[in-house]
């Protein structure tokens, strides 16, 4: 752990600064379903914590990994646990990581919304360790609302609003009585938090927890380790990473490590062959 000098001065310093920390006053819990690289259909689940100031959206276990590891003694915490609950011994004696079987951090997207500054800050991984952070305005998504198409979420009569964005066609259904103009991932702007939304391919987030909180919005950690990138820019180095991702391993393990794609039961399968309009949310980086 960081050392703490206990003067009166600093101590005052650290309770002012945790008290300028801004805190949510609603949280929402989603199901994400989308299809892997693979065309599996994985659910994950997401969080996000809204204000009138700002919004926040991540993965529970990627918020707690990351904050274990700001301090030199979480982040040995953290890898002990990985290694008691990742490694296994095989009946020949050799040790395989299974990372899918401890809390490690899989997920690697925030997304920060603030109408103070109209913007959306996204950071997020396109390749191993390449980590980068790029910003869109807030008024770029143009909504059209169906007044009568009504369906009914966690208790909320929530209304349609329906948009093209970034290559793809969005229908979700917002809460005007949860009057914040924030929804999962980057869809903002209705006059009520949306609560479920669909496009194609298999892309949704459907609403399951919601409630009051005072839960603390942390910024971003180590966000001095997310350089500024282009967003279509991102999104074609992460298309280039998985189609090349065995190649590259190989290569940065010097031939000691092999890679391959296996399918959901863990069999070998031919390398696949990342497409956007089939495995990415947004497809326009390559228009």
């Amino acid at each position: 752990m960081k050392k703490l000098f206990a003067t009166s001065i600093l101590m005052c310093i650290f309770a002012l600064g945790g008290m300028a920390q801004p805190k949510a006053d609603v949280y929402v819990e989603y199901d994400y379903t989308h299809p892997d690289e693979r065309g599996i259909v994985k659910k994950d689940k997401m969080t996000l914590l809204a204000s009138p100031e700002q919004s926040k959206f991540f993965n529970e276990t990627s918020l707690w990994a990351d904050s274990l590891q700001s301090t030199p003694g979480g982040k040995a915490k953290y890898r002990e646990i990985l290694s008691k609950s990742c490694t296994m011994t095989m009946p020949d004696g050799s040790v395989v990581v299974d990372l899918s079987k401890g809390p490690s951090k899989v997920i690697y997207t925030y997304i920060f919304t603030d109408p103070a500054k109209e913007t959306v800050t996204v950071y997020d991984q396109y390749g191993i360790e390449d980590n980068s952070y790029y910003t869109e305005p807030i008024g770029e998504i143009r909504w059209s609302i169906a007044e009568d198409s009504v369906k009914n979420i966690l208790g909320y009569d929530c209304i349609l609003g329906e948009t093209d964005y970034h290559g793809r066609h969005w229908k979700a259904w917002f809460a005007p009585e949860l009057s914040l103009p924030y929804g999962p991932w980057k869809l903002r702007g209705l006059p009520g938090i949306v609560l479920a939304a669909e496009t194609t391919n298999g892309f949704s987030f459907t609403a399951t927890v919601l409630g009051k909180t005072d839960r603390t919005m942390s910024p971003m950690y180590f966000a001095q380790k997310y350089p500024k990138r282009d967003r279509k820019k991102a999104q074609k180095d992460f298309e280039t990473f998985i189609n090349n991702f065995h190649a590259m391993i190989e290569a940065q393990s010097g031939g000691r490590v092999t890679a391959g794609w296996t399918d959901i039961d863990g069999n070998p399968i031919e390398p696949i062959k990342f497409k956007a309009e089939t495995h990415c949310i947004e497809t326009d980086y390559n228009k």
